[in-house]
């Protein structure tokens, strides 16, 4: 029987076809209903993972915990996961150990940014802070040499444009792809001409970041893939939509005195479609 082929390898076959559509998953749960929703991959969400522990997204989370969270979706998906690391969890060197920890632990591939940790934010939102360019490059460089399987996806996430602009958001790019890295994430872009003009100056795999209540225009994966995206993520929907339908159902629970509501309008998944996605413990 031929070997399996690896997570990452996977992973770079689809970027180099040109199309990887990747569903964020807070909970493990949540990951196997994406897969089986025909998703391409996995996407471990920093801002995502920070909400569900109740913190801001702000890179309070400890390696540890965002290691082990890897972990548990490896385990029970066969799609590639992607990782958010922030921002690599120390310099050049604690960057290269994330690497080393993360592709150990079965991830396909990390996203490392370049903004400062001391404030780290939504790359969404206003008051970012970044590094210099040549610090993130290091981090970059030390990123691509620290990884041993030749496959494994280093993800450049800049979100210079709005602390310094296009252009240098551009520069930056740049200059991360020439340090290695394998795929390149120009954060919060403001047009679909900006999506498509970034696409223009840089040469490997290029990901879109379709959030919510975002800066970026609606933009769908098809249209994303037309323009030369590769990759296209729905980082933090699921726990949006769990968040919002959760705080909805424990209010009418209240209000009602018990589930009954909940259940004549099909609000809850019973048992028997909850127990078709769980993994039996070997």
């Amino acid at each position: 029987m031929p070997a399996k082929t690896s997570a990452a390898k996977r992973l770079k076959q689809q970027l180099a076809a040109g199309r990887c559509i990747a569903a964020g998953a807070f909970v493990p749960f949540v990951a196997r209903l994406a897969e089986e929703a025909g998703y391409d991959a996995i996407y471990v969400s920093g801002a995502a993972l920070s909400n569900s522990l109740a913190h801001p997204d702000e890179g309070v989370i400890p390696r540890s915990k965002v290691l082990d969270f890897t972990r548990e979706v490896v385990e029970v998906v066969n799609l590639p996961v992607i990782v958010d690391i922030d921002t690599g969890f120390g310099g050049p060197k604690g960057t290269a150990e994330t690497v080393r920890l993360f592709e150990a632990a079965g991830a396909a591939a990390v996203q490392l940014e370049d903004q400062d940790p001391r404030w780290k934010r939504c790359g969404h939102l206003e008051g970012k802070h970044l590094i210099p360019c040549e610090r993130m490059v290091e981090k970059v460089r030390a990123a691509a040499e620290a990884k041993r399987d030749r496959a494994f996806q280093i993800i450049a996430r800049t979100d210079a444009l709005a602390v310094e602009g296009y252009e240098p958001a551009v520069e930056r790019a740049r200059a991360y792809e020439a340090a290695g890295a394998d795929v390149l994430f120009p954060e919060a872009l403001t047009s679909r001409e900006m999506f498509a003009d970034f696409r223009s100056r840089v040469k490997v795999p290029l990901l879109a970041n379709m959030t919510e209540f975002g800066k970026s225009p609606w933009l769908s994966d098809d249209e994303f893939e037309s323009i030369g995206y590769a990759l296209v993520i729905h980082p933090a929907t699921t726990f949006r939509l769990a968040a919002r339908a959760i705080k909805d159902a424990l209010i009418e629970m209240k209000q009602h005195g018990n589930q009954e509501t909940l259940v004549r309008d099909g609000k809850l998944m019973p048992r028997s479609e909850i127990d078709a996605y769980l993994i039996p413990n070997l």
